[in-house]
């Protein structure tokens, strides 16, 4: 597996509200190399900010990220090569009127010849069960089927990290257990942000954010443990020992 790297990571931005910066991330420093990883916490936690550090949509204020030695500032080309990435919304990246053509965008680099290129990408779209939506208007689709066209043009590149914010929020049960079994079907390293406990408790390695700092790290069933007590008791999270 890639090794994605922080190094005593902060993000600090601007608010309209206060003149101080506001702290979304607070110095962390992780050695991801596991294949799935989950992100869990409270919306505003900073999930977010962790998975768009991976692939350069956010930069450090302070420390760095790598993936497999690559900065993801000063080599941002390589590691969006080497990074894909899936928004929570789909409409954010699915640019094209079908979903065809846009499986066909994401592979004009990497395949050039016209006719190869939409082999490949009818390939991966019947992957995910798509093939007969690929000519439909993506204002036509579900929230779900647009979900997965997004993840269909991702995958078609085939990426050593898969990054996905969110992905199952618009998912129905049916494409929910769809997108499980391709996730758990894949080679890539995977790193997930989610509000489906269930879906993390099948990562390997599972993060719990909490007022930008990690408060456990560890495998799926304990991470998820501690997060419902979060949840319940309502602790102040503090730095883990």
């Amino acid at each position: 597996m890639p090794a994605v790297i922080f190094d005593r990571v902060t993000v600090a931005v601007e608010t309209d509200s206060a003149p101080e910066l506001k702290v979304l991330l607070d110095s962390i420093s992780l050695e991801l190399t596991e294949q799935r990883i989950g992100v869990i916490g409270a919306n505003g936690s900073g999930k977010s900010t962790v998975l768009r550090l991976v692939n350069g949509l956010v930069q450090p204020t302070e420390g760095k990220v790598t993936v497999d030695g690559a900065d993801t500032v000063r080599d941002v080309r390589t590691v969006r090569r080497n990074v894909g990435f899936v928004f929570t919304d789909p409409l954010s990246q699915l640019v094209m009127p079908t979903g065809r053509e846009d499986v066909e965008l994401s592979l004009r680099r990497s395949v050039r010849n016209g006719k190869e290129r939409r082999q490949a990408a009818e390939a991966a779209l019947d992957r995910l069960g798509l093939l007969e939506l690929a000519d439909q208007s993506i204002y036509e689709l579900s929230g779900g089927e647009r979900q997965l066209m997004a993840l269909a043009a991702v995958l078609a590149v085939n990426p050593s990290v898969l990054v996905l914010d969110e992905p199952s929020t618009l998912l129905d049960l049916r494409n929910r257990e769809l997108l499980r079994r391709t996730l758990a079907g894949l080679d890539q390293q995977i790193i997930m942000s989610t509000h489906d406990l269930e879906l993390a408790l099948e990562m390997d390695r599972v993060l719990v954010i909490e007022k930008g700092e990690v408060v456990f790290d560890g495998g799926a069933a304990p991470a998820v443990d501690h997060y419902r007590m979060l949840c319940r008791d309502g602790l102040p999270a503090g730095k883990p020992r």
